[in-house]
């Protein structure tokens, strides 16, 4: 047997200021199905991952939320946790990248850095917010277009005629926190000198560590040559600071990748069995994975083996990049309600489905993945209920009344158990390869022909003959062994599955090497149903439960600005006078059946009524007793179709969320149908 190999792997870093959605997913689930082949393979292979914890954005949004950064991310990292536990995404360590392995490596590497000549400074001019005594990135600078004349463009390019410039050439700028002109300063920042590297990264990028067409994309930054990478920020910013530069910060993107060290570092303090320098220190024989999508390849591919070579550290095995998720053909929506965050799946769907479907369409390429909903359905109801767990279901129930529950020794089909052990390298190469979605055709391929043998023998007719039950019982033993080996062969994407068929099997958890025996006079436990078929109902409540999400989330705040984008384009007068704003008056509230967060109010808007879904239930337990107040309405939203009713525009509300939502009422004397102007 060869000796087990040393892998370590990575996944992105989910930034912590937002919540985990579907497209996230698709990178977790990818990651995750590979580490558990690794494990069940008897490999020794570790999993990291933390949450990326640094930047302007979390230190602005802290602001606005009246608490601290470390609170904001803490809060937010619980909640990713959660998520990726509920999906069974199996980390050996998720950490922070706001951690004191991180400050402490993240500093070293720049030392070395510096010390080896990889460093330089320079004057660099930017705009300044004077109200917000901040440099402001170039996603927090919005003006007039330079080239179209577009307004409310962000400060690096427009999304109107989609041409790229500084964000100096805009005219009319503005800062987008704090609305300010902001004023150009000189401020001393600190680069990496990334063209040092760059005969080692067109090597490296050719040596088969990335996909084909990822090396061919980063050879056009190559030939055009590398440019110094600019990795400080000034104070205020939420971060490590540079050790020989008060007031001066790392990049987020500098630290971040160094994260993946963190986490692993903070994971061997507590596995004695893993080393550190063993892993990471240059010339060692562990294999390194970073998991990531193409958004971020240049970071990955350039930056980061640049940083690791240049620091005295081993560079990455392979960087192994996937495509975006799309949603039935499409971008992900929120107003289609398509932009589906992980939590709300997990209300509504199993997270195996999604595991499952996933598997089923990724392959070794950075193509996109499209979640088609009714596909999604068809696939997991066939292959899965239709196919893998019928097997049990068929034959567990003449073992346990014809021999109660006790498997015999029989293979009466010996070429289709030959064929099942013959098709176990490919599979497994397949899952090597990352070729999952090959990987699955050939496990139901399998399933298929293990279906039409028990079809064609049909123990259920035979049973009802007198003396064939004898070969009724080796037909249903030698179909659980078929169901197990699938099983087998499914456990790194279908972790519960397998466990429950673990279960009812009376096995230890099974090994990929466990498929080349069969189980012979050996006691199943009871059968239970292992997995039910995915309703459409379900797929169109979390759709509906999705869209009821984006209407909570568009609630305003107590600042007068949307939760779901705080930074918001302005408006000009003409279209705020377009909003038809009215008193209204509440004639009856009352709870929504099957939602967690809505109120359906009637109102009596003057001269009709009208029906109106608002995500104000945590602040008013007591629905009735909005009943005879007068609130503030907008008329003239356009009505939207939900799952409980059509909702007919918006009452306005303040609040920072939870129980401190305060419905908006205007001052006595007013009445329903006045508008407010």
């Amino acid at each position: 047997m060869s000796e087990a190999r040393k892998i370590l792997v990575t996944s992105a870093l989910p930034y912590a200021n937002g919540s985990i959605h579907l497209g996230h997913m698709l990178e977790y689930i990818q990651t995750d199905i590979w580490v558990r082949f690794q494990k069940m393979r008897g490999n020794q292979a570790a999993y990291v991952c933390a949450d990326d914890a640094h930047g302007s954005a979390i230190m602005l949004r802290a602001e606005r939320e009246g608490i601290t950064s470390e609170q904001l991310i803490d809060g937010v990292r619980a909640e990713h946790m959660a998520d990726f536990a509920d999906f069974m995404v199996n980390f050996d360590n998720y950490h922070s990248t706001h951690s004191e392995e991180n400050r402490e490596l993240s500093s070293a590497i720049y030392l070395k850095l510096r010390d080896a000549g990889h460093i330089a400074t320079r004057p660099v001019t930017q705009y300044f917010d004077p109200e917000k005594q901040m440099f402001l990135a170039d996603r927090f600078i919005k003006g007039t277009c330079p080239k179209c004349g577009t307004a409310d463009q962000y400060g690096d390019n427009c999304e109107a005629c989609g041409a790229t410039y500084a964000p100096t050439e805009l005219k009319d700028p503005k800062s987008a926190i704090s609305g300010a002109t902001p004023v150009l300063k000189e401020s001393l920042h600190y680069f990496f000198k990334l063209p040092d590297f760059q005969d080692m990264l067109q090597q490296w990028t050719r040596s088969g560590t990335l996909q084909d067409s990822v090396a061919n994309k980063l050879a056009e930054w190559l030939d055009s040559g590398l440019q110094e990478w600019d990795i400080s920020r000034d104070a205020p910013y939420f971060g490590f600071e540079i050790p020989d530069a008060p007031g001066k910060y790392f990049y987020v993107w500098l630290d971040a990748p160094i994260g993946y060290m963190a986490s692993f570092k903070n994971l061997c303090a507590r596995r004695p069995e893993l080393d550190f320098d063993a892993y990471w220190k240059e010339g060692s024989e562990a294999e390194l994975y970073h998991f990531i999508g193409k958004d971020i390849v240049n970071f990955h591919a350039l930056f980061w083996p640049a940083m690791l070579q240049g620091a005295g550290y081993r560079k990455p095995t392979a960087v192994n990049v996937h495509g975006y998720l799309t949603v039935n053909g499409q971008k992900m929506s929120k107003s289609r309600g398509t932009f589906v965050k992980a939590r709300t799946y997990l209300d509504h769907l199993d997270p195996e489905y999604l595991r499952y479907y996933y598997a089923s369409k990724l392959g070794r390429g950075v193509d996109d993945l499209d979640l088609n909903l009714e596909d999604f359905v068809q696939k997991v109801n066939s292959d899965l209920v239709g196919k893998v767990v019928n097997i049990a279901s068929r034959c567990a129930g003449f073992i346990h009344k014809g021999n109660n529950g006790l498997l015999v020794d029989a293979n009466p089909a010996p070429e289709l158990v030959e064929a099942f052990r013959t098709a176990a390298p490919s599979i497994a190469a397949a899952y090597e390869a990352r070729d999952f979605g090959r990987a699955m055709r050939e496990i139901m391929a399998l399933a298929d022909q293990a279906n039409a043998w028990i079809a064609d023998k049909a123990p259920w007719s035979l049973n009802k003959q007198e003396g064939k039950q004898d070969e009724v019982q080796a037909i249903c033993a030698l179909g659980v062994n078929l169901f197990r080996q699938l099983v087998i062969f499914l456990k790194p994407v279908l972790p519960k599955l397998a466990e429950a068929a673990e279960a009812f099997l009376n096995v230890a958890p099974l090994k990929w090497a466990d498929h080349e025996q069969l189980l012979a006079n050996h006691q199943l436990n009871p059968f239970n149903p292992l997995m039910t078929r995915i309703e459409p109902a379900k797929i169109e409540a979390m759709i509906e439960a999705s869209k009821e999400d984006l209407a909570a989330a568009n609630q305003p705040t107590g600042n007068g600005e949307l939760t779901k984008d705080p930074l918001a384009a302005e408006i000009n007068f003409d279209a705020f006078a377009a909003v038809d704003l009215r008193i209204a008056l509440i004639e009856k509230c009352e709870f929504v059946e099957g939602a967690d967060k809505l109120l359906r109010l009637s109102l009596d808007i003057g001269d009709e009524k009208r029906n109106v879904f608002s995500g104000i239930k945590s602040a008013y337990p007591d629905p009735s007793k909005l009943e005879g107040r007068l609130t503030l309405y907008v008329a003239n939203l356009a009505p939207r179709k939900m799952k409980f009713g059509i909702s007919e525009g918006m009452v306005l509300a303040a609040g920072p969320g939870g129980e401190e939502i305060y419905l908006l009422s205007p001052d006595s004397g007013a009445k329903p149908g006045q508008r407010v102007k």
